[in-house]
């Protein structure tokens, strides 16, 4: 099984198809996306070619193996234009380990789950791998936004 994951896209057209480039070259069983789909947030400056409704159409492309988390930017309307459903957070055992993938604004190293060997998660848009309390904490950064000098990014599970 080849799992590949991103997140934070945030409305951007471009990113889009770039995340559309990835799943051709990486050839995924399973394409999980950690929230923050269509909107870009107060936060955030608006993403280069900024199109939500382009970008739904896309996504809604990959209906039958994407598995997707609610954002913090994800609201309900969000989820009625969708082909897809959203979760708080999705479980799975890969590799004989409990891995949880979330947002991260809920849960992540600094508010952790029980019971889970990985957590893996996005929403602060820079990308890390750190092990605390046995348990392996990585965050996948963001493919539109990247923030403190990392770049655009994504990730790829596979089995073994």
């Amino acid at each position: 099984m080849k799992y590949l994951i991103a997140t934070d896209i945030h409305g951007s057209l471009y990113y889009t198809k770039i995340l559309q480039e990835l799943i051709k070259k990486e050839n995924p069983d399973r394409i999980i996306l950690l929230g923050d789909l269509y909107y870009h947030g107060p936060r955030n400056s608006l993403p280069i070619e900024y199109n939500p409704k382009e970008v739904c159409k896309i996504l809604n492309s990959y209906k039958d193996t994407l598995h997707v988390v609610k954002g913090n930017c994800d609201a309900e309307v969000d989820e009625m234009i969708s082909e897809f459903n959203f979760y708080s957070k999705i479980k799975m055992e890969i590799n004989n380990k409990q891995v949880i993938f979330t947002h991260g604004h809920k849960h992540n190293i600094d508010k952790p789950i029980k019971n889970c060997d990985v957590l893996i998660y996005g929403h602060f848009h820079k990308g890390y791998i750190l092990i605390k309390d046995n348990v392996k904490y990585i965050n996948i950064g963001s493919i539109s936004i990247p923030k403190n000098r990392t770049t655009n990014s994504y990730a790829v599970i596979e089995d073994n």
